[in-house]
């Protein structure tokens, strides 16, 4: 009986594997033409650029037609990526959670979601993984983040004979395009997938440490992950740059499917095959999608977005006719130049040596031989170097600035624009950041989703309390507690706007103009000490104050009397070193919360004893007054 059951499993999992390869092997042939495009744009960017996509659809170069013909590249596709990528380097958005309601808990756990989410940004480097992830939607038009589970991180509970166990710990990974194959390139989006797969070459070595699993090791493209003899890679050839083909020896295809859920699957699943082996097979593991459903753990970034297309565009796709002509008319109008520099010699059929005349041409002091009665070699006439050329080549360069949206102010770093005003400039500066702004927007949208995964999975996981840290808006670095039970809302805002169109400069002229128009100020027309620390860290020099705000310790112990008063502490006493005010406002807005009414209504003794506590700081800000004004009046 067990060897029939264990029959039917090796069936089960042989036909498994075989319809998750074939369907792989049609998601390659579906997608088989972006993939060239962005093999092609890497090319260009990298300054090989006599290239293009040949009837076969793969990459090929051409060769000159002449053997004098001048091939240079004059790259202006890098430039203008960079500078998009300096420009998109700025933002760095401030992002707050919304508590899921008014309640005085609820509030309080927004406040931990948001100390999460920037642990998480600054511990796992986010940064970088974020400039990564720009640099191949710039380059292929789309770029996805992975944000995945990984239990052997973290801090290690126990050890034994099996390994380590620890707390478990967030991954933000980037999966270049080449990577991902959704079900169909017509989706408009990941959620319109019914299935996602992630393929990705793994050396036989790392198979085997992660899953346990021998697999026969090939030779792997790793762009097209074909089994073929070439790899994708950088290298060059001769002086220029450009994407080749490689081995990587030893090494197999690792493919994660991701299916939605289904009738039959109302969990979905996760299949995962690593060369013709299946290593796991289970419901799709991560809670991370809208009210707690289950779904993909990818984020999907592009450059610009086509409709009904799955995949985005890239700027470079737009430049490339304008880089080929640019290069065309540079190389023709540097041969006529040398052919007025260097001159075309006419000369009568048997009247010289036309071998020593090609070898060593008219040189200086020169003597040259010729046959009596014949004409002597002549230069050619040519007349100056038409004004087409430097015409068209204007036209060119405009036409880099009209389809990039980057021009000549943001490019060269450089504002050459001696008899405009500042309004002027600044209109500029803001075209410039038109265009690019939708690239930004989608960037946010994508940090935004991030920040929602990365507070989902620690919900779901985050069982056991763990220590967290942040560094504070005054420069201290903060300590936290938190588990699974502190996190109730994922809603994410934005506390700022696009940060693409502002510079340093310009926060700090703001900063400076609300300073001198006194909107930070208090209601007594000065500055407190807490909104002078905003003041710093905003113009830049938060790091100058390394005490921590009093005020700001003042809200944090009356936060804490409230958790212990909705807990049923009673004995809660001021001190007289507390700001009374502060106090006494944040102990009322506790008591007219909706969670104080239902702590209210199964303790009714709660309501006096928070009542009690507040007589107690009035009467201690009256009694301190009363002191204060004795001395005053002596």
């Amino acid at each position: 009986m067990n060897k029939i059951v264990e029959n039917d499993q090796n069936v089960f999992e042989e036909d498994l594997v075989k319809e998750v390869l074939e369907d792989f092997q049609k998601r390659q042939q579906e997608r088989k033409s972006y993939e060239t495009q962005w093999e092609l744009n890497m090319n260009f960017l990298m300054g090989n650029q006599y290239c293009c996509i040949g009837p076969s659809g793969e990459v090929e170069e051409y060769d000159k037609q002449y053997y004098w013909q001048e091939r240079e590249v004059y790259n202006h596709i890098a430039p203008i990526v960079e500078s998009r990528l300096a420009k998109l380097l700025s933002l760095k958005p401030n992002m707050t959670v919304v508590p899921a309601s008014g309640d005085e808990k609820d509030v309080k756990t927004a406040k931990i979601s948001k100390k999460i989410v920037n642990s998480v940004y600054n511990k796992l480097c986010v940064s970088g993984v974020i400039s990564e992830a720009n640099n191949w939607s710039e380059v292929c038009g789309t770029s996805f983040y992975k944000v995945t589970w990984n239990s052997s991180k973290g801090t290690v509970l126990s050890e034994n004979e099996k390994g380590k166990i620890s707390v478990g710990e967030i991954e933000v990974s980037v999966c270049p395009p080449f990577e991902i194959y959704p079900e169909s390139s017509s989706c408009n989006d990941i959620n319109d997938c019914k299935s996602i797969i992630h393929a990705r070459a793994y050396h036989i070595d790392d198979i085997k440490r992660i899953w346990g699993v021998d697999v026969k090791g090939e030779d792997i493209n790793v762009f097209s992950l074909d089994n073929v003899q070439a790899i994708g890679g950088y290298g060059y050839f001769g002086n220029t740059s450009k994407v080749v083909n490689g081995i990587r020896n030893n090494y197999a295809i690792v493919l994660e499917k991701y299916e939605n859920p289904t009738t039959e699957f109302p969990n979905g699943r996760l299949i995962i095959i690593a060369g013709d082996k299946l290593v796991h097979l289970s419901e799709l593991p991560y809670l991370n999608g809208n009210d707690g459903e289950r779904c993909f753990p990818f984020i999907r970034q592009t450059c610009i977005d086509h409709p009904g297309c799955f995949w985005g565009s890239s700027i470079i796709e737009r430049l490339i006719p304008v880089q080929r002509s640019y290069n065309t008319l540079k190389n023709r109008k540097h041969e006529f130049m040398n052919r007025l520099s260097m001159g075309v010699l006419t000369v009568e059929d048997g009247s010289v040596d036309t071998e020593n005349l090609e070898d060593d041409g008219l040189s200086p002091g020169k003597v040259l031989v010729y046959r009596q009665g014949s004409n002597p070699p002549k230069f050619m006439n040519f007349d100056r170097v038409p004004i087409d050329f430097t015409s068209e080549e204007n036209i060119l360069l405009n036409e880099f600035t009209y389809i990039s949206g980057v021009s000549d102010l943001l490019r060269n770093s450089v504002a050459n624009y001696s008899q405009m005003s500042g309004v002027a400039l600044q209109v500029l500066v803001e075209q410039d950041d038109t265009r690019i702004s939708i690239t930004a927007d989608k960037i946010r949208e994508s940090i935004k989703m991030m920040a929602k995964h990365v507070l989902r999975l620690y919900r779901q996981y985050a069982t056991v309390p763990r220590l967290s840290k942040i560094v504070g808006d005054n420069g201290d670095i903060e300590v936290f507690y938190f588990n699974s039970s502190d996190i109730s809302s994922d809603d994410v805002v934005f506390e700022t706007g696009n940060e693409v169109g502002e510079t340093v400069a310009q926060k700090r002229s703001m900063v400076f103009d609300l300073l001198n128009a006194g909107l930070l100020h208090d209601e007594n027309g000065k500055l407190s000490n807490r909104m002078r620390v905003k003041a710093l860290d905003l113009l830049g020099f938060g790091v100058w104050e390394n005490a921590q705000d009093i005020n700001e310790l003042h809200l944090k112990k009356a936060s804490n009397e409230n958790l212990k008063f909705l807990e049923g502490c009673i004995k809660l006493d001021p001190l007289e070193v507390d700001d009374h005010d502060i106090h006494i406002t944040e102990h009322t807005a506790l008591m007219l919360g909706g969670e104080f009414d239902k702590k209210a209504e199964k303790n009714p003794n709660l309501i006096e004893h928070v009542l009690k506590h507040i007589r107690k700081h009035k009467q201690m800000k009256a009694l301190q007054q009363s002191i204060e004004n004795k001395n005053i009046g002596e």
